[in-house]
């Protein structure tokens, strides 16, 4: 599996183009899996449900299963898992698209969009930080800048920068 990021502060379009990557990439044939980094508390079930009740027994693990989809839910009492042991629970696919982890040791793009950033980039300071996709023109970079509004041409930067494409 090739694993590639892409990173950016808060509010820059980072869900959205990685919205039109994975539509991109899945219509081109690839098998694309994503993984969110959020850092406030999230829980996906419902309090007073069996698998919420299931889970506040004392359940490590719990399957919601259906004839359309299943997901398991883990409980996690500890520090924050790292990003390899979030991808070891994966199945295969040609390629992880990761949504934050932007510290994180795998190739990424950056998003940067004008009037949003009020912090300095974080490609200056960071060599994995292969691409900047942004609505503005930006100067003096030492990485190719992307249109943030052309999802055809940042998949085929991802494809050609991972391998996944000559």
């Amino acid at each position: 599996m090739k694993i590639y990021g892409v990173i950016g502060w808060q509010n820059s379009g980072k869900t959205t183009l990685m919205e039109r990557l994975v539509a991109t990439l899945t219509q081109r044939g690839l098998s694309v899996s994503t993984v969110k980094h959020v850092h406030h508390d999230v829980d996906l079930d419902q309090p007073g449900k069996d698998t919420w009740r299931h889970r506040e027994a004392g359940a490590q693990e719990v399957v919601l299963a259906s004839a359309k989809r299943f997901a398991i839910l883990r409980e996690h009492r500890g520090p924050e898992p790292e990003l390899t042991e979030v991808l070891a629970r994966l199945a295969p696919v040609d390629l992880v698209l990761v949504e934050g982890y932007k510290r994180d040791t795998h190739p990424k793009i950056e998003v940067w969009r004008a009037g949003v950033a009020d912090r300095p980039m974080i490609q200056p300071g960071d060599p994995l930080v292969r691409a900047v996709a942004s609505d503005a023109a930006l100067n003096g970079l030492s990485v190719p800048v992307l249109d943030l509004n052309d999802a055809e041409a940042i998949a085929t930067f991802i494809l050609k920068d991972s391998g996944l494409a000559p």
